[in-house]
């Protein structure tokens, strides 16, 4: 029987207070570059999910077989398979996304949080606890990508999810769709956070 506490920290980790992107500012290539728009966001954290969900399973099972001298070698394989599985189901069924998002799915493999994931706890724990991992990291991350992109989309277009909100009158601040909207963004989102939890501590 599965330790009711023991998931809720793992996940409430993920989700809060470990969160890879505002607390361990891990992933910020990919957060910066696809948080324009929120379908993008969704897409890219819902991604990050399935490779961290899949390769944590496959590390921890594998963990106790692969030397030590070879191990990040090992796991990086393992991302990359199912990276490439994560790209070509996109390139297959939701082509606009691709290739909206582009690069940065292939670049998930060397996405930081997978592979500190990977080293940090997969390698050292059990099968469910490693996917609980990969699922609480992936949609902290998520969640993350998600709040970035509504409010740089809502902001620099007056629309979510290509919907319009703000009305005609809105003038967008394009700003925010831009690099310095997303520094900007982040910036302010990591210190109200810090601020949360410096409250809550």
């Amino acid at each position: 029987m599965p330790n009711l506490n023991n998931i809720k920290k793992i996940m409430m980790d993920g989700l809060i207070n470990q969160n890879p992107s505002f607390v361990l500012l891990l992933g910020m290539c990919p957060l910066l570059a696809t948080s324009t728009s929120l379908s993008n966001g969704i897409g890219m954290g819902l991604s990050a999910t399935a490779v961290l969900i899949c390769s944590n399973i496959v590390i921890s099972l594998i963990r106790k077989f692969v030397p030590n001298q070879i191990r990040i070698a090992a796991y990086i394989v393992v991302i990359a398979c199912f990276v490439t599985v994560v790209n070509l189901l996109l390139e297959a069924y939701l082509p606009a996304l691709h290739a909206s998002l582009g690069i940065f799915i292939p670049l998930i493999v060397v996405n930081c949080i997978i592979l500190a994931r990977a080293e940090a706890f997969a390698s050292k724990n059990g099968v469910f606890d490693s996917a609980l991992d990969g699922l609480g990291m992936g949609l902290g991350f998520t969640g993350a990508l998600i709040i970035m992109s509504s409010i740089r989309e809502l902001l620099g277009n007056g629309t979510l999810l290509n919907f319009p909100l703000l009305g005609s009158n809105y003038e967008p601040a394009v700003l925010m769709i831009l690099p310095p909207g997303g520094f900007l963004t982040l910036g302010f989102l990591i210190a109200a956070i810090q601020k949360i939890r410096g409250q809550n501590s």
